[in-house]
């Protein structure tokens, strides 16, 4: 999350073009996403009565997580460079009256400066270094404002390892081969947004321990699950698959289709839409569970 003036492009991604604006799409996301909140908050270790920041915490998942593990006498940071996403989280946390535990932060994950030194125990992420370009300095501010003994527990998609498994040629897990012309024409039409995905795939498992040594942590440990098969990505679902984007850099399928001619939109569609209605794809997933302690 590189620049303030992208804030609502995060919160438009999370809360309707992460799935199509597809209700039952939307809760299916949460329900795959719940084994990573669980694992991440487990890889905390969070004890009662603790302060935990959550960085980049979007629409709230690992922070309202952890509510009820840091107890009464804890606190959840929820910060987050959309203002919108922390007002969504805001009218959540009113509604379940939860708000004594909460504190708000907008701020970029390389620039925790309202943040005092070691004046938390816990810091958590979930999908946010892939967005930042100075990786480095986001971890040092991270183990910067941790307490002695505090912990920092992250997950990131390991996309530079992605391509190895399911190969060049596929958008999402589904062969688009035969309209590479559409799609590189596509592509081209919004180069600005597709090269803004740069910093998604320039690390992998290794780097991040590495910058984790290199911000001074003492002890690191990490976890890298990989699953390779069917895509399954929109369950058969084509309009919740057009409308959505793969990630807040770029736009919706069907705004980038939308640029083609109209001849060229039909072909795009006739060949892609059977394949996404018979689930017939592969991808990959490379995500690394990693924890480490100051």
């Amino acid at each position: 999350m590189s620049s303030s003036n992208n804030s609502d492009q995060w919160a438009e991604w999370l809360l309707k073009n992460r799935h199509g604006g597809n209700r039952e799409r939307y809760r299916i996301v949460l329900e795959q996403l719940s084994p990573v909140r669980d694992k991440v908050l487990g890889n905390a270790r969070i004890q009662p009565g603790e302060t935990l920041l959550d960085v980049g915490t979007g629409d709230g998942l690992i922070g309202f997580g952890a509510i009820e593990k840091v107890g009464a006498d804890g606190c959840v940071i929820f910060s987050d460079i959309s203002q919108p996403l922390l007002d969504f989280c805001q009218e959540y946390a009113s509604q379940a009256n939860i708000l004594s535990r909460c504190q708000f932060l907008q701020a970029n994950a390389i620039d925790l400066s309202a943040i005092p030194n070691e004046s938390v125990d816990v810091v958590t992420t979930r999908s946010v270094l892939i967005y930042v370009k100075e990786k480095q300095q986001a971890l040092n501010e991270f183990f910067r404002v941790l307490k002695p003994g505090g912990r920092i527990s992250l997950f990131e998609p390991i996309n530079r390892l992605t391509g190895e498994f399911v190969g060049k040629g596929s958008y999402l897990g589904y062969d688009i081969r035969p309209i590479k012309d559409l799609w590189e024409k596509t592509v081209a039409m919004h180069k600005p947004q597709h090269d803004s995905q740069n910093t998604m795939g320039d690390f992998d498992e290794r780097d991040l321990v590495k910058m984790i040594q290199a911000a001074g942590f003492d002890f690191v440990h990490l976890d890298l699950d990989v699953t390779v098969g069917n895509s399954g990505l929109m369950s058969g679902n084509w309009e919740a698959f057009y409308n959505s984007s793969p990630n807040p850099l770029i736009p919706t399928l069907r705004e980038q289709v939308e640029s083609l001619t109209p001849e060229e939109q039909e072909r795009f569609i006739a060949h892609l839409k059977p394949l996404v209605e018979g689930n017939i794809g592969r991808t990959a997933q490379c995500l690394a569970y990693l924890y480490a302690s100051k």
